[in-house]
């Protein structure tokens, strides 16, 4: 294998984004890993672009037009006036309204349009933004410090040129608005990997939760206790993903690599290094399919800069040295500056070895209920959400095997998202791509 075309998304602006006093959702996590991949020289291998912005329309291929409008026009300045829509919108406490809200949106949601293009078009092989993954964002609200659903907008961009995607969610928090998202459909299986329990965030991922309709036993999720360590998470992971890919073979994947999963994170209580982490990243590289690669979750802004760090130089193929290189940030990572640092903690593992086995051989049964893979039928693609000079994109190479695309190629079906009110996206357009 040669090696492969890594598109890296950054804007300089979205670091300086700020949620408010003692939020744990820190922006400036984004400044900290792209300075270190940096100085680690990692930006010499990849295709590094500054990002487009997400526009009102692009952000309205999922939400509602009202809550886009909503967070398109609110300000910390003008909020007195939307006291009524703040509550409807979930927007306050956990998803405040900060300065510049609506463009730090813009900025995430926009690298993970461009990302799922640039796979469209063969123009990477690999796409990264770091900024991207809030997967709690729903239809018409906020949730869990997400504001507008880059995942999902993402994917419904693969599914122009793709028949099967695959989302993969180890952030520690359950991924439950891409899951709501495609609850109904098969175009989109969703596998989460989480804590589940004791009234955790957001309270949804359990085993039993599979899909309907169309998408019964498209929704795959993996509920985990306090204290999961490297090996029992590995032990997990690589033989369900095995699965997943032997029954669903996806045609591209979207990995969401929330670093809450660490040892030692704010609002974590998993007890993953950065190498066991990493190991999920790398084991999904191997698959050789177009993948887009985004952050999500991370609250110990320190580890979330070395593990995003790693994961990059992962995807490259580099090795680089635990001995952290001099950077704009080097205190933030005192007394070590390494960037392996012991991250385990003394929770206890409450997952025994019984229950990790019942909760694999479920996720086996379920998937044996699938027929097989299914297709969708060949159809006229939709345009480009926006014209990016992909016009010199590379052609297909006419002598590729083209029986599979002509089983499955390129399609939106009418189920294509989980919606709450079909006869208001009716009016709205909502579903218009």
């Amino acid at each position: 294998m040669g090696s492969k075309t890594i598109a890296y998304f950054y804007d300089l602006d979205v670091g300086n984004f700020h949620y408010g006093p003692g939020h744990p959702m820190k922006p400036h996590r984004l400044s900290l890993t792209h300075n270190l991949v940096l100085n680690y020289g990692l930006y010499k291998k990849m295709q590094i672009y500054r990002p487009y912005r997400a526009t009102f329309h692009d952000m309205c291929r999922f939400h509602s037009k009202d809550y886009i409008d909503f967070l398109r026009r609110v300000t910390p300045q003008n909020i007195q006036n939307f006291t009524r829509c703040l509550s409807h919108f979930n927007v306050g406490d956990d998803c405040p309204v900060f300065p510049g809200l609506f463009d730090f949106c813009s900025m995430y949601t926009g690298a993970s349009l461009e990302g799922a293009t640039k796979l469209n078009n063969n123009q990477c092989d690999i796409a990264i933004n770091w900024a991207g993954g809030l997967h709690h964002a729903k239809k018409f609200e906020a949730s869990g410090f997400c504001y507008v659903n880059d995942i999902v907008i993402g994917i419904l961009e693969l599914l122009k040129y793709h028949p099967r995607v695959l989302y993969i969610d180890i952030d520690i928090h359950h991924g439950d608005g891409v899951q709501e998202a495609f609850y109904l459909t098969d175009r989109v299986m969703t596998v989460s990997f989480h804590k589940y329990g004791n009234h955790f965030f957001p309270g949804t991922g359990d085993m039993y939760e599979i899909g309907m309709e169309a998408g019964q036993y498209y929704s795959i999720n993996v509920p985990l206790k306090d204290g999961i360590d490297d090996l029992m998470y590995s032990e997990l992971f690589r033989p369900i993903l095995q699965s997943v890919m032997d029954f669903y073979r996806p045609t591209c994947i979207v990995l969401q690599c929330g670093a809450d999963s660490l040892g030692c994170d704010r609002l974590g209580c998993f007890n993953l290094s950065i190498k066991g982490h990493g190991d999920c990243v790398n084991f999904i590289k191997s698959f050789n399919l177009p993948l887009l690669v985004l952050g999500g979750g991370g609250y110990t802004v320190r580890n979330v800069a070395r593990c995003w760090t790693y994961e990059t130089a992962l995807l490259l193929e580099e090795d680089i040295s635990n001995e952290l290189p001099y950077n704009d940030y080097f205190e933030y990572f005192k007394p070590d500056f390494t960037l392996h640092p012991d991250t385990t903690t003394r929770i206890e593992n409450l997952n025994s070895k019984t229950y990790i086995e019942q909760v694999r051989q479920q996720v086996q049964d379920n998937l044996k209920c699938l027929t097989h893979a299914p297709s969708v039928q060949m159809q006229e693609v939709p345009p480009d959400f926006i014209d990016m000079d992909l016009k010199e994109a590379e052609e297909p190479d006419p002598d590729s095997t083209k029986n599979q695309k002509e089983l499955d190629e390129r399609v939106e079906a009418k189920n294509e998202f989980f919606d709450g009110d079909k006869d208001q996206d009716k009016e709205e357009g909502v579903l218009d791509v």
